[in-house]
């Protein structure tokens, strides 16, 4: 499959284009109208040294809210509420440390400066969102993501103490249930997040879940 080089045009390639691992292009930029205009298509940017590459794979791993799995040991956890939980308190101390935090197998990060620019600028405009842990007045785990219609596009999560991430994703899939969101994008699988009840679904059967729950027209466009 060949790989596409974006250009400033704002528009990408059919998916179907993207190769075996899921990529589909490279370049173009971060800004607020191509990122929404790629999430509401399926694709999302990851990048690699200093390009930026944009992904559709094929399956696609997602999380059904009504799938979701609790463990015995985690229902104790929620039980016990040593932790705090909230929403959009504090998104720029969590993705900084999604950002910063060491990962087993991982060298660096794909959270760049731009990346974390974009993202805080989708927040103050009410697209992205995060949720936190707290021990006291210590943020200790959280994630971050985009919100479109009924889907949650999950980005990056991390845990400063034992289950506070856990703690977080199983509060705020709960919270996106009741508000009614139909789907949570998990975007590659994850041992850790299969065992919370994601699962993979065929590259068509997720894009025209998108279609259903967010339309055919991409918010913010005209934005610049």
């Amino acid at each position: 499959m060949p790989l596409f080089a974006l250009d400033r045009e704002l528009v990408f390639p059919p998916v179907h284009f993207a190769d075996a691992d899921g990529l589909l292009a490279i370049g173009g930029d971060l800004s607020v109208p191509r990122l929404l205009l790629a999430y509401r298509q399926g694709i999302f940017p990851w990048y690699e040294g200093e390009h930026i590459l944009w992904w559709c794979p094929d399956p696609r791993f997602v999380l059904f809210p009504d799938e979701l799995r609790i463990s015995k040991s985690v229902k104790t956890l929620l039980k016990r509420n040593n932790f705090r939980f909230s929403i959009n308190e504090a998104f720029s101390q969590v993705i900084k440390n999604c950002k910063t935090i060491k990962r087993n197998g991982q060298d660096g990060t794909w959270i760049t400066d731009e990346i974390e620019m974009s993202f805080t600028t989708l927040h103050q405009m009410g697209y992205a969102h995060s949720a936190e842990v707290w021990n006291g007045d210590q943020l200790v785990g959280g994630l971050y993501g985009i919100r479109m219609g009924a889907v949650f596009f999950g980005e990056s999560m991390f845990s400063l103490e034992s289950q506070a991430s856990r703690y977080a994703f199983i509060k705020y899939v709960e919270q996106l249930k009741s508000e009614g969101v139909q789907l949570i994008d998990c975007q590659v699988y994850t041992e850790y997040l299969e065992s919370l009840g994601a699962r993979m679904i065929g590259r068509e059967v997720f894009l025209e879940k998108l279609r259903s729950v967010i339309g055919d027209r991409c918010p913010m466009t005209d934005v610049r």
